[in-house]
């Protein structure tokens, strides 16, 4: 499967605003134009469409919380492109990327906890579930880089 993941511009924007989710996911995915929006304007955010071959077939938009920090706000494929495990290479493509940063400790992601598929696929990755956001509706899961826990555990003993 010919998966990548490419940088948001001038010509594939509109076809990005143009993906959409099944109507049962709605309430769990932010609009797309929306997250263009809040990427553009501030800092520490990051957008990638992801294509299957030439054709733009989902989004992903995750923000730098701090310099050790990653969360992943945005990850959606199009309806039209569901359950072809385009989402998993994407999400593996994605994962692989952030951890190029040597800086990053920790990628979070949070679901709603009533997202009958989020929880299996999200811990199929390694994300570990750690309870509750702030505002007590979304369930927080987090991956600890390991390459960072092995320089921190290096630098520790010297």
């Amino acid at each position: 499967m010919d998966v990548s993941l490419r940088q948001v511009t001038k010509d594939n924007y509109e076809a990005v605003c143009d993906l959409d989710v099944t109507p049962a996911q709605e309430d769990y995915v932010a609009c797309n134009m929306w997250s263009l929006v809040e990427s553009t304007y501030n800092d520490g955010f990051e957008t990638r469409v992801i294509y299957l071959a030439e054709e733009p077939v989902g989004f992903f938009m995750w923000v730098f919380e701090s310099a050790e920090k990653v969360s992943i706000w945005r990850f959606m494929v199009d309806h039209k492109h569901q359950q072809k495990g385009i989402g998993r290479e994407a999400l593996a493509l994605m994962l692989n990327d952030i951890r190029l940063n040597p800086s990053v400790a920790e990628i979070e992601i949070c679901y709603d906890p009533q997202n009958p598929v989020a929880k299996d696929f999200y811990a199929s990755f390694g994300f570990a579930e750690v309870g509750m956001d702030d505002e007590n509706e979304d369930m927080i899961a987090i991956i600890k880089c390991a390459k960072y826990d092995a320089a921190y555990k290096s630098q520790r003993m010297h």
